[in-house]
């Protein structure tokens, strides 16, 4: 696991418009992605993650054009995902100035696409994405595609570690029952996750405040944390997060 822990904020992007919502509904408009990137670059965050949201529900691919004029604006590693279901969609997206590339619905449903793309391209531009619900009755997580809307049979640890196995290089871990809350990271599943692969594992949903952002490093062992409303309204950023882990010990990129 990293020693240095990455602040990357989180771009979903739906109709070429950043955007944010609450356990994946109730979407509200956030901005342009080029200038929202550009801001982010300059605060100094260590990645951005540019999401299209609805590529997949829509049977679309994502938007290569946005990518490309962001990509042209930032000068940190840029992680894109949505509509992606070929090695082709992988390499367009590179080609188009993507560093790493997420999958999600499509590895659901083809496992076997993860091994295929990563002997193509080597693990390191591979970001395996899984958004997950908590099911009460079994006190485990279920794993869900097509942007939150498809629940499926498998469950978040052990499709982990077979995504691990099948060559992914990180896996972006969403909990969907936290996402946009602002109540904190599920940490119970952050520590399952990441104590179980040895892949860098980055949290996703439920970030709030400084310390919640600082838990999900420290108490749950994320290597990298991913947030988007708390910087997309200028509620915290990016260096007052990076001075906060600073002085809880926590090693950052300055």
């Amino acid at each position: 696991m990293s020693l240095t822990k990455r602040i990357i904020p989180c771009l979903d992007v739906d109709n070429g418009r950043v955007v944010k919502g609450t356990k994946f509904i109730n979407i509200i408009d956030a901005g342009d992605p080029v200038e929202v990137a550009k801001r982010y670059d300059k605060e100094g965050a260590d990645e951005i993650a540019f999401l299209d949201i609805t590529a997949t529900h829509e049977n679309r691919k994502t938007m290569i054009n946005i990518v490309e004029k962001v990509a042209s604006e930032v000068f940190i590693p840029l992680t894109v995902g949505g509509g992606v279901s070929s090695y082709n969609d992988v390499l367009n997206l590179l080609n188009a100035g993507a560093d790493k590339v997420a999958i999600n619905s499509a590895a659901v449903s083809n496992p076997n696409l993860i091994n295929q793309i990563t002997d193509k391209t080597g693990r390191q531009c591979i970001v395996a994405a899984i958004d997950v619900k908590k099911n009460l009755n079994t006190n485990s997580w279920n794993v869900f595609t097509h942007g939150g809307r498809k629940e499926t049979n498998l469950d978040a640890y052990e499709w982990s570690l077979d995504l691990e196995k099948r060559g992914a290089g990180e896996i972006l871990l969403t909990s969907m029952d936290r996402d946009g809350t602002k109540q904190g990271f599920d940490l119970e599943l952050l520590n399952i996750i990441s104590n179980s692969v040895s892949i860098p594992v980055i949290a996703s949903g439920g970030a709030g405040t400084l310390e919640h952002l600082k838990d999900a490093v420290v108490e749950g062992n994320a290597d990298a944390v991913l947030a988007a409303s708390i910087f997309h309204y200028s509620i915290f950023s990016i260096n007052q997060v990076k001075e906060y882990f600073k002085s809880n010990g926590v090693l950052v990129r300055i």
